[in-house]
């Protein structure tokens, strides 16, 4: 370890590892006529809960909520790890590597440098007066109240006695008040109990099984519903006991949704959902597209956000309109791909609310530059990737790996072979290729239209494009019929709420789950596939407050 690292380790930490080891109601909706009203329990018999690292926007979230949105947080991180395609349960399965390690502790002491630096966020942060360079009164102010936010509860005694010591060593060694705090600052920022959501339980009385306890349910809450550690109102109810019943739960839970940190929460699950940040990678020829540039795609993905938010929170609208709807949101650089006119009226980052003409081609998600450049190669479209997301992002349908070894290339396009689909069917005469691309291809045909970068095409070198199919026993004509059959499907609105409640858990649902996630989706349904009402149903729910294995206690 570099000798910086190492003597600030020892002088931040090592106090407090030596402690450390010691000891709503859902939003109004007007029912689907045709969905029965869902049970109100189910039999839940959830695996243990899991310990989660903070992912890299959590982590930024909440040096913004609680130690201000001015602070830069620049320096690198560990990086998040994906599993099975989602962030959040990645993070339930990582730990923190050397080189990590490393990084948390280089931007923790920059992060307290930013803060108490800086005369006017030190007044901010510091609400008293030392009265010399070492004020043990005036750093337990400081430290109880943001180590109570940092730690998403409050310090214990000795935690905090820890700390008060540290920065008033650090103070008299650096003859700086403000400097001690810094260490003190940073100590907390490196602490596990900061960089890991740490799930604990209590016991249930009598026959009740255990519950989480209440400031581990403020934290599942917030970092649910917005993506970030909970706010001070929220650690407030769960000290009152406010979290304990169902009616002061579901008035938090209203008070969350209606919050403008909602939009984050949102955002980090449909990132997760549709896998908008692999789009971060993505290129293609500038040969073979010419209207491709490097601002592509982060357009794209805030295009397929702020349809989202649109729909779920502003309109608070059926969720499956995502697939069907002409509305979307562009800046200039899409509309020039889409070939439609630019929104007159904008935001402040240049995207407006257009509604694509009624004979347009293009409708909702599937029309999206995200999901259509991502789900293609470099120099092509790729009916077999288009069909793999239809499958496993609004389907949630398993699709196997390919063989080992197998040879994935297409055949060349030739006289015989014009167009993809012509190539697709000779490479299907490989039997270790037909059971999947039989899966995936038809459906990812229809979107032949589109080329590799989302744009139209009318036709495929010259040859004509065949966007006819059947998705699952459903026959349609061309992208729109597909997107219409999707929308229409039960597998979609399941999916969406398979997707949300492995985002809200951080694990993929167990054998003893799968009874609640079908409740939930009756659920949603019911409401009229309002993605709010999912959201609260979720957070509301007996099966989100139990903690069955649990072992621990609550400082």
């Amino acid at each position: 370890m570099h000798a910086t690292y190492a003597s600030r380790w020892s002088l931040a930490l090592a106090p407090l590892l030596a402690v450390a080891c010691s000891d709503a109601t859902p939003p109004a909706a007007t029912p689907d006529a045709g969905v029965a009203q869902p049970p109100a329990t189910v039999t839940y018999n959830p695996p243990e809960p899991v310990l989660r690292r903070l992912t890299k926007g959590q982590y930024v979230n909440a040096i913004h909520d609680l130690l201000g949105d001015d602070l830069l947080v620049t320096r690198p991180m560990e990086p998040d790890v994906p599993l099975g395609g989602s962030v959040s349960v990645g993070a339930a399965s990582t730990s923190i590597s050397r080189r990590g390690v490393e990084q948390y502790e280089a931007l923790a002491y920059d992060l307290a440098e930013q803060l108490l630096r800086t005369e006017a966020r030190r007044t901010r942060a510091v609400t008293c007066t030392p009265t010399g360079t070492a004020d043990a009164a005036c750093a337990e102010t400081f430290l109880r109240a943001t180590g109570r936010r940092l730690w998403r509860r409050p310090l214990t005694d000795a935690e905090l006695s820890a700390l008060v010591t540290l920065a008033g060593n650090a103070a008299t060694t650096l003859n700086d008040f403000h400097r001690g705090l810094e260490y003190a600052l940073a100590a907390m920022l490196q602490s596990p109990h900061f960089l890991f959501r740490a799930e604990l339980a209590e016991p249930g009385s009598g026959a009740a099984a255990a519950r989480f306890s209440p400031y581990s349910l403020a934290s599942r809450l917030a970092f649910f519903l917005w993506n970030s550690p909970p706010d001070d109102a929220l650690l407030t109810a769960a000290a009152e006991g406010r979290l304990d019943s169902d009616e002061g739960l579901r008035a938090e839970v209203e008070r969350m949704l209606a919050s403008p940190k909602l939009n984050r929460g949102l955002r980090a699950f449909v990132t997760e959902w549709l896998g908008l940040q692999l789009l971060d990678g993505v290129s293609k020829d500038p040969m073979v597209f010419t209207s491709f540039s490097a601002d592509v795609p982060a357009a794209a993905r805030e295009e397929t956000l702020s349809l989202a938010e649109h729909l779920a929170i502003t309109r608070d609208a059926d969720f499956r309109d995502i697939l069907t709807t002409r509305e979307t949101f562009v800046n200039r650089r899409l509309a020039s791909i889409y070939n439609v006119r630019a929104p007159s009226q904008t935001r402040a980052d240049g995207f407006g609310l257009i509604t694509l003409p009624a004979d347009s081609p293009r409708r909702g998600l599937l029309g999206h530059v995200s999901v259509l450049a991502l789900a293609a190669h470099p120099v092509s479209t790729s009916p077999t990737l288009r069909g793999k997301f239809i499958r496993e992002s609004l389907l949630c349908n398993e699709v196997p790996m390919p063989p080992v070894n197998v040879n994935t290339a297409l055949p060349e396009p030739s006289a015989s072979l014009r167009t993809m689909r012509e190539r697709l069917i000779q490479h299907q005469a490989d039997p270790t290729c037909r059971s999947c691309h039989l899966l995936l291809d038809p459906i990812g045909l229809a979107l032949e239209h589109f080329n590799g970068i989302g744009a139209w095409r009318p036709d495929d070198r010259g040859a004509r494009i065949d966007p006819s199919g059947n998705l699952d026993g459903v026959s349609y004509r061309d992208a729109l019929g597909l997107t219409q059959t999707i929308h229409d499907s039960p597998s979609f609105p399941r999916c969406v709420t398979t997707r949300l409640y492995r985002f809200a858990y951080g694990r993929h649902e167990s054998d003893g789950e799968v009874a609640e996630v079908g409740r939930l989706t009756q659920d949603f349904a019911y409401g009229g596939y309002r993605l709010r009402r999912l959201m609260s149903s979720i957070a509301t729910s007996a099966a989100f407050r139990r903690a069955d294995g649990v072992a621990g206690r609550q400082p």
